[in-house]
């Protein structure tokens, strides 16, 4: 449900232009608990699929060779592919099936609702699927901020003494955001400051990732046919 960053070498580092630009290293945001779901699934997957591979009778080895190739790169597409790569130039998301990179120039705003997402100056809406909003960390870290102005309130009211003091220490610690909603405020900071410089321009380019939907596709046409001739 988080997604902390860190930093870590750019695997397809592009420019604003699309060429490459091994120099640069960028911020990666990703989701854990995506990464540690993903795992777990695909162990399943992959223990139940062996099994019925070498156990298996008739047809159903078949078919779950054909089950393993339609679901394995949708759990990889879904849980371990997301991540968004910041650098001072651009951003590049990378979604299950999409790789899309946006020059800061090109990047009209970033808004937080149910779902994390960037705009084109273009109008074109693109969703961060690597930084899942979680609703209850949202409005926990509302009723902290909350309660952190009321604290406020007070110590400045009722300075007197010592007590005055103490009450204004708490709202110096802030809420506790959850860290999609840090990097969202993160990344809108770096577009502020990025979005006019001359690196931070070019084009918005959008790459299907074939080497995903491909093998899923191929998956799930065996799975059907298998399952018709049955």
């Amino acid at each position: 449900m988080t997604s902390p960053e860190h930093q870590s070498p750019d695997p397809e580092p592009m420019n604003a232009a699309g060429s490459a630009t091994p120099q640069y290293q960028d911020r990666i945001y990703r989701s854990p608990a995506g990464l540690v779901g993903g795992v777990l699934l695909l162990a399943l997957i992959g223990w139940l699929g062996v099994d019925a591979v070498f156990a298996g009778e008739g047809r159903t080895p078949w078919l779950a060779l054909a089950a393993m190739l339609f679901l394995v790169p949708l759990v990889v597409a879904y849980t371990l592919r997301p991540a968004v790569y910041v650098n001072d130039d651009r951003l590049r998301v990378r979604n299950p099936f999409r790789v899309i990179v946006l020059p800061w120039g090109r990047v009209a705003s970033l808004r937080s609702g149910f779902t994390n997402e960037v705009f084109a100056e273009s109008g074109a809406k693109y969703q961060l699927w690597a930084l899942p909003v979680s609703l209850r960390a949202r409005s926990k870290a509302n009723r902290q901020e909350a309660r952190a102005a009321a604290r406020a309130a007070l110590g400045d009211g009722g300075g007197r003494g010592g007590r005055g003091g103490r009450g204004a220490v708490g709202p110096a610690e802030g809420p506790r955001r959850h860290e999609s909603d840090r990097a969202m405020g993160e990344m809108r900071e770096l577009h502020e400051r990025r979005q006019g410089a001359e690196t931070a321009q070019g084009e918005v380019t959008v790459r299907w990732a074939y080497g995903i939907a491909a093998p899923a596709a191929a998956g799930a046409v065996l799975l059907a046919v298998l399952l018709a001739v049955g």
